[in-house]
């Protein structure tokens, strides 16, 4: 790993990177709303999360040889991690994206979309700008520039704002904490996802990898969790769409591995976000959970204000924090 600063994208692929996580942003909420609902009715998160998983892992065994970009990409994967250029413990990115799905099958059904979306957004805004600054992800080590840290900062602010009336319960807070974690996780998986991407030079290899790595992680997890507890005591509902969680997920991790070396992870996070808050935001109106109220004035308003916080994070001068705006962020 080149710990050293890399040079600034071109703004248009940064721009497009931008605007296609903010897309897979909106996936996620879909995609917390499916999984929390299918925890909801297997009265267990862990197998609702496994279930996901399972499921994308299945597409993907299919999808990866059968795509000659994914057959490839499994061969110089393995010649990269036999070469030493890629660490065995970047390939790990997928633990972290269980985990995330596990929060959502124990906690949506309790807080919902939107104050879910507030505790993972607390963890990632800050867990990106410490993996960004760490030079984890494909773009090296990025320094805590005024315009990232504002962006993060905004980005915060603008979720609290679109659920302040919410934050009251203090049985919801406690919940918000596994969120919140796992939000701090998905920062370092986009960061090694992204590696695994560039080692194979295949999306579709590095989105395989997360979730083998996932999915092998939570059969170890449901193996306790059935051992300790017995089978899932809820039915297995019959609607289709309750298991889709998983291939949402794909076009996450896809989309997450294939841009984070133009957006970096700060800002790959940042556009995330606000697909999530403006998904959730629709969400709560067309389909609230029973933990929800229907959105206000103040849920838009700080929706909008999440968009704004990723414009300032991409769009203003990038002098790092602590030197003047004329340091020469190139060196």
């Amino acid at each position: 790993m080149n710990p050293s600063t890399a040079p600034e994208p071109p703004a248009p692929r940064r721009a497009i990177g931008v605007a296609l996580a903010v897309a897979s942003g909106a996936a996620v909420a879909v995609q917390s709303r499916i999984n929390g609902e299918l925890g909801v009715r297997l009265d267990d998160g862990i197998a609702a999360a496994t279930v996901s998983f399972g499921v994308g892992l299945l597409v993907l065994l299919v999808l990866v040889p059968a795509v000659p970009a994914g057959r490839r990409g499994l061969a110089v994967l393995r010649t990269a991690l036999r070469g030493g250029t890629l660490r065995p413990w970047q390939c790990l990115g997928g633990i972290c994206g269980a985990f995330l799905v596990v929060t959502q099958g124990l906690t949506v059904g309790t807080l919902g979309v939107a104050v879910f979306t507030v505790a993972v957004v607390a963890g990632q805004s800050a867990s990106s700008l410490a993996v960004d600054r760490a030079g984890i992800g494909p773009l090296g080590r990025q320094p805590v520039t005024a315009a990232r840290l504002a962006g993060a900062v905004l980005t915060v602010l603008a979720v609290l704002l679109s659920v302040g009336d919410r934050l009251d319960d203090s049985t919801a807070l406690g919940f918000a904490v596994l969120p919140a974690l796992a939000g701090m996780g998905i920062a370092w998986q986009q960061a090694v996802n992204g590696r695994v991407r560039v080692a194979a030079g295949s999306a579709l290899t590095a989105t395989g990898v997360n979730f083998l790595v996932g999915t092998a992680a939570l059969l170890v997890a449901l193996a306790v969790d059935v051992a300790l507890r017995g089978w899932p005591a809820g039915q297995w509902p019959t609607e289709p769409w309750l298991y889709l969680g998983g291939p949402i997920g794909i076009v996450f991790i896809a989309i997450a591995a294939a841009v984070v070396r133009f957006t970096g992870v700060l800002l790959l996070g940042l556009s995330t976000i606000a697909g999530q808050v403006v998904g959730a935001v629709l969400i709560d109106l067309v389909a609230p959970t029973t933990a929800e109220l229907r959105p206000g004035i103040d849920t838009v308003l700080g929706a909008l204000l999440t968009l704004a916080a990723v414009a300032v994070a991409s769009s203003l001068p990038r002098f790092a924090v602590g030197k003047g705006p004329f340091h020469d962020r190139r060196r």
